[in-house]
C-alpha cells in the first residue's frame, strides 16, 4: 500500500523479506511463499519468542519453535495452564487465580478456593479442558496500562492478580484472553486453545502465596501437556516409574532414615540400614581425599555472629538460624567456609606450604521454607564432603583441574556417567570487584576447556563470593541431579586477612577453591536410592548377605558361614524367625538384599550352600570359600579411583 512502512525480515535460511509493518510472522511466510511447519508454536523475532500473530513492528530475524524446543513446550504448557485456570473458573466460579507458570516437565496453577479440591475432582477438571481445546478458542494478547490492568482484576475479584501488579515493572502490562477467561501474563502462547493435544492432570498440592509461609495456603493443580499422545504416555509411564523409585517412599521401607513432623520438617534420622550406607560413602570419601593429599579436620556447628558478618553471608541475608548465649549473638552454621580459613589462620603460613586442602565431612543446616522441602534432596540439616584449597593464583589452575577430575572420577564409582555441566557467572548482589570476578570465571572455564568437557553458561548464578562450576548427574530414568561443585573465590581471605609468606619474604594473600564431590550427603543418598530403586550395587548395600536357615537346626551351620563372612569383611545376618522359607526369601527380596545364602539339611551335610540373588543368580553346591571370594571380587570391581 502506497505510504506503507516496509520493514526487512530475515529467515533463518537466509532469505530476505520485504513486508508492511503489521505483518505477522505466519503472513510473512505465505509473503515468502514457504508453507509453515506444522509443528510451528511460536515464533522467534530476534531471538525472543513470540505469538505466531503477534505483528512485527521492526525489521528483525525470524524463525519458528516447536514442541522439541525449551521454549516451544515452554509456550505450549503455559498456554495449557490458562486452559487449566479457565476450566476451574467454569466448574469453580469463585475460585480467584493465582499464578500459573510451565515447569520442567508441566504446568501448575495455584487457586484460592473455600472448597477443598480432591483428587477425586481432577477427572472433571480435565473434561472441562477437553472441552475448551474442541471449542478452539483464539488466544489473544493485549497491553494495558497498569491502572487498567488494576481496575480490570479488582472488578472481576482477582485481588492476587491485582498484588501482582506491583511487581511488574514499566507503565504497561500485558493480559491474554480466551473466550471468557483472561489473565495478567506476559506470554507467550499458543494462538488457539485449539492448538493442545495431550493433557493430563496430576496431583494435588499446598502452595503458600509467594512461597511465604506467613501468607495463606493456597491450592496447587499440578499437570502436564504433550504434542502427541505418545509423548504423553512415555511420560506417564517413566513417572509410574519414578514413583516407584522415589526415595521418600523406599527409605523408610527400607529402613535407611525417617524424617518425623514431631522432631521438625526438614531433619533427617538414619536408622541402622542408613547408618551403614552413610558410613560406606564416608570411608570412601576419607580414603579418596587423604590419597590425594587433603587434611581431615573437624568443626563446631556454631560460631559467633561476628564472623558471619566478616564472610557477607550476614549482609546477604543467607537462610540461617540465629540465637543467644550470654548476650552474644551466635549463628548455626550454613557452611563450613570460616571455620576452614580459621584453622588456616592458627599459624604463619609460608608459600612453600601451599597448597593447603582441608576436607570435612560438616553438617550445616539452612533455613529453608517448608514449601520447598523435598525429602533427603532438600532438608535443613545435611552433611557436606566439603573441602576448601588454599594456595596461590599461580596454583589455581592446577587444582581446579584436579578438582574437576576427582568430582568425576568419585561420580563414575558411584555409577554415575553422563553429567550436565554449567559455569555460573556472578550474581546481581556480590562481594568483591568486577575485575576479580572475570579472571575467577576464566580460569573456570580454561580448566573446563582444559579437559575437553562441554558446558553451559548460567548467567548469574555463581554464589555472592564467586563464580562456580555445577555438574548436575543423569540417572537411571534420564533426570539431572545437583550433584559436585567447584567455585573460585578471591574474596574470603581478603575478607578474613588471610596472609602467606612468599618467597619474597613479603605477606600475600592466597585464593581459596571450595568443593565438594558429591555434595550434600543427605541429596546424594537420596539420588542414589532412585538411582538403583533401592537395590544398591554389592558394595554400598547396608546388608550384602542374607542366610537363611529351613529350620532351627540349621542356625548352627548358618552362623558358622555367617562368621566366615564376617570374618572376610562381608556385612551379613541370619534371618533366625520361625516362618517358612518362601516368607524369608520374600523379606529379604522386599528388602533389596543382593545376595541370600539358604542352607538346609543338604547344605549341612555337604558344607556348601545355596545362593540366589536379586539380579537373578541361583546357584546351588556352591562352596562358601568360593562364595566369598566371587563377593570380594564383586565389591573390588568398583575400583580405587586414579590420582
Amino acid at each position: 500500500m502506497l505510504g506503507e512502512m516496509m520493514i526487512k525480515v530475515i529467515l533463518k535460511d537466509g532469505k530476505k523479506v520485504d513486508v508492511p509493518s503489521g505483518e505477522t510472522p505466519l503472513e510473512v511466510l505465505a509473503a515468502a511463499g514457504i508453507k509453515p511447519d506444522d509443528g510451528a508454536l511460536v515464533a522467534e523475532v530476534d531471538g525472543e519468542a513470540a505469538e505466531l500473530n503477534r505483528p512485527l513492528e521492526g525489521d528483525c530475524s525470524l524463525g519458528f519453535l516447536d514442541f522439541s524446543t525449551p521454549r516451544g513446550r515452554e509456550a505450549y504448557r503455559h498456554t495449557a495452564s490458562h486452559v487449566m485456570a479457565q476450566a476451574v473458573k467454569r466448574l469453580f466460579p469463585d475460585a480467584r487465580l493465582a499464578i500459573g507458570p510451565s515447569i520442567d516437565d508441566g504446568f501448575y496453577y495455584d487457586f484460592a478456593m473455600e472448597r477443598a479440591l480432591t483428587p477425586e475432582d481432577l477427572p472433571a477438571i480435565e473434561e472441562e479442558m477437553a472441552r475448551i481445546v474442541a471449542e478452539d478458542l483464539p488466544v489473544t494478547r493485549k497491553e494495558l496500562s497498569r491502572q487498567e490492568a488494576a481496575s480490570l482484576f479488582e472488578e472481576s475479584g482477582e485481588g492476587y492478580k491485582v498484588e501482582l501488579l506491583d511487581d511488574i515493572e514499566g507503565d504497561t502490562v500485558t493480559v491474554y484472553r480466551q473466550g471468557e477467561f483472561i489473565d495478567l501474563c506476559r506470554g507467550p502462547h499458543l494462538v488457539s486453545t485449539g492448538r493442545l493435544n495431550a493433557l493430563r492432570l496430576l496431583s494435588l498440592a499446598g502452595a503458600y502465596w509467594r512461597g511465604d509461609e506467613k501468607r495463606e495456603m493456597l491450592q496447587r493443580i499440578y499437570g502436564t501437556a504433550f504434542d502427541s499422545s505418545e509423548g504423553l504416555d512415555e511420560y506417564l509411564r517413566m513417572r509410574e516409574e519414578a514413583e516407584k523409585r522415589d526415595h521418600r517412599r523406599l527409605g523408610p521401607e527400607l529402613e535407611l532414615f525417617s524424617m518425623q513432623d514431631e522432631m521438625g520438617p526438614g531433619l533427617v534420622v538414619y536408622h541402622p540400614n542408613g547408618a551403614i550406607l552413610r558410613t560406606v560413602i564416608e570411608d570412601f570419601l576419607k580414603v579418596e581425599h587423604a590419597r590425594r593429599g587433603y587434611e581431615l579436620v573437624i568443626s563446631p556447628h556454631i560460631m559467633r555472629k561476628d564472623v558471619w558478618e566478616t564472610s557477607g553471608h550476614l549482609q546477604m541475608q543467607y537462610p540461617m538460624y540465629f540465637f543467644d548465649i550470654e548476650g552474644q549473638g551466635y549463628g548455626i552454621k550454613p557452611m563450613n567456609c570460616p571455620a576452614h580459613i580459621y584453622i588456616y589462620k592458627s599459624r604463619t603460613r609460608g608459600h612453600n606450604e601451599l597448597p593447603v586442602r582441608l576436607f570435612e565431612l560438616g553438617t550445616v543446616y539452612r533455613h529453608e521454607r517448608s514449601g520447598v522441602l523435598h525429602g533427603l534432596l532438600r532438608a535443613r540439616g545435611f552433611t557436606q564432603d566439603d573441602a576448601h584449597i588454599f594456595c596461590t593464583m599461580d596454583q589455581a589452575e592446577k587444582e581446579i583441574e584436579d578438582a574437576i577430575r576427582f568430582a568425576f572420577e568419585a561420580q563414575r564409582a558411584f555409577g554415575f556417567t553422563e553429567f550436565l555441566i554449567a559455569l555460573s557467572t556472578r550474581p546481581e548482589s556480590f562481594v568483591g570487584n568486577s575485575e576479580d570476578w572475570e579472571r575467577a570465571t576464566g580460569l573456570l572455564r580454561k580448566a573446563l576447556e582444559g579437559q575437553s568437557l562441554e558446558y553451559v553458561i548460567d548467567e548469574g548464578e555463581g554464589v555472592f563470593y564467586g563464580p562456580k562450576i555445577d555438574v548436575k548427574l543423569k540417572d537411571a530414568l534420564g533426570r539431572y541431579w545437583q550433584g559436585p561443585t567447584i567455585q573460585f573465590d578471591f574474596n574470603l581471605p581478603r575478607r578474613f586477612e588471610m596472609t602467606y609468606a612468599g618467597a619474597d619474604n613479603r605477606e600475600h594473600t592466597p585464593v581459596m577453591i571450595h568443593r565438594t564431590v558429591l555434595g550434600s550427603l543427605e541429596r546424594y543418598i537420596g539420588i542414589l536410592i532412585e538411582q538403583y530403586g533401592g537395590a544398591f550395587p554389592l558394595w554400598l548395600a547396608p546388608v550384602q548377605v542374607e542366610i537363611l536357615p529351613i529350620a532351627d537346626r540349621h542356625v548352627a551351620y548358618a552362623d558358622d558361614i555367617r562368621e566366615r563372612m564376617e570374618t572376610g569383611g562381608i556385612r551379613v545376618k541370619v534371618n533366625r524367625e520361625r516362618e517358612t522359607t518362601g516368607n524369608k526369601i520374600r523379606k529379604a527380596w522386599r528388602m533389596k538384599v543382593p545376595y541370600m545364602v539358604i542352607v538346609g539339611d543338604k547344605e549341612v551335610e555337604s558344607g556348601k550352600v545355596s545362593v540366589r540373588s536379586l539380579a537373578g543368580r541361583d546357584d546351588r553346591d556352591v562352596e562358601p570359600e568360593r562364595f566369598l571370594s566371587d563377593l570380594l571380587k564383586e565389591i573390588d570391581s568398583k575400583g580405587s579411583l586414579e590420582v
